[in-house]
């Protein structure tokens, strides 16, 4: 048999059509050759062929009923089209490899290749990326794994604060908060709570803060944690538009052991004018002084 992988490709196309003496399709014989020719394109760094081969590798294994081979090759593909920077594709391939281990029953895998998809596309396609976590959270959550998806979590509510979507960031890092009072996961919990009190914090909304820190003070975990007293510092000094604690709270040992991103957001709080939030405190409490 010849070593050229165009020709392996040329063959193994053939094999697959049918034709006056052909009658039935060789899928096997086609799909090894795929195979061999994918290896053969990758080793002189013809990636564009190479994911060629790949594709078609991956819908031999698949006409063949053998899902897992075939999201194992569209995921290989999927690799090469982010080395040529074709994201469509990327994003598309990792899909289809996903549902492919679906098939097989296998939601860990299923919801790895949704995440490679979401960090390839991060930068140059953050709204897909977004969309890619989402869905890779969701397939742990069904399969009850929700342990398993903390980093997915964090991921996607890090690329919202990239994009300044501070409110959906607060509610995808809540979102780990759930998950982790299912698996009592108490640390982990207690970041993410501190974690979206900063976010909003740091968007100035004060307000949304607050009620987030007494809705999260229902959990008698968090309102009996270091994060709880740390939030609860940074809301009183907030509101008594003291700056220095405000940046010494930002700055404890507390904050420093969140997440990279939420220490960047903390560093630079207040983002806002807290001696306005003191004065319209102070009115407030004016206007209910009937004396």
């Amino acid at each position: 048999m010849s070593s050229d992988p165009d020709k392996m490709m040329s063959k193994a196309d053939k094999m697959t059509k049918l034709t006056l003496t052909r009658w039935s399709a060789d899928w096997r014989g086609a799909t090894e050759l795929y195979e061999q020719a994918a290896n053969g394109f990758r080793a002189s760094n013809k990636y564009e062929k190479a994911k060629v081969a790949l594709e078609k590798a991956s819908k031999g294994q698949e006409v063949q009923a053998s899902p897992w081979d075939a999201a194992k090759h569209m995921e290989s593909a999927a690799a090469l089209a982010q080395k040529l920077s074709i994201w469509n594709e990327v994003a598309d391939f990792y899909r289809k490899a996903s549902e492919l281990y679906t098939e097989c029953g296998r939601a860990q895998p299923a919801s790895d290749a949704l995440g490679k998809a979401a960090r390839a596309l991060e930068d140059v396609k953050p709204d897909d990326a977004i969309q890619l976590y989402t869905d890779a959270c969701e397939i742990l959550e069904e399969d009850g794994r929700d342990q398993m998806a903390f980093d997915l979590y964090r991921a996607c509510a890090n690329v919202y604060i990239k994009l300044e979507k501070f409110t959906d960031a607060a509610t995808f890092f809540l979102r780990l908060g759930v998950a982790a009072d299912k698996c009592d996961a108490t640390n982990s919990q207690c970041k993410a709570y501190l974690s979206a009190i900063i976010v909003y914090l740091y968007a100035h909304d004060l307000k949304q803060a607050e009620k987030c820190y007494n809705d999260c003070s229902q959990i008698d975990a968090f309102l009996k944690s270091d994060q709880s007293r740390s939030a609860s510092r940074l809301l009183t000094a907030y509101n008594e538009g003291d700056i220095e604690e405000i940046k010494k709270v930002a700055s404890s040992s507390t904050v420093s052991n969140l997440d990279h991103s939420i220490i960047k957001l903390a560093r630079k709080l207040p983002t806002g004018d807290v001696t306005a939030i003191q004065m319209n405190a102070n009115d407030d409490l004016d206007e209910d002084d009937l004396t």
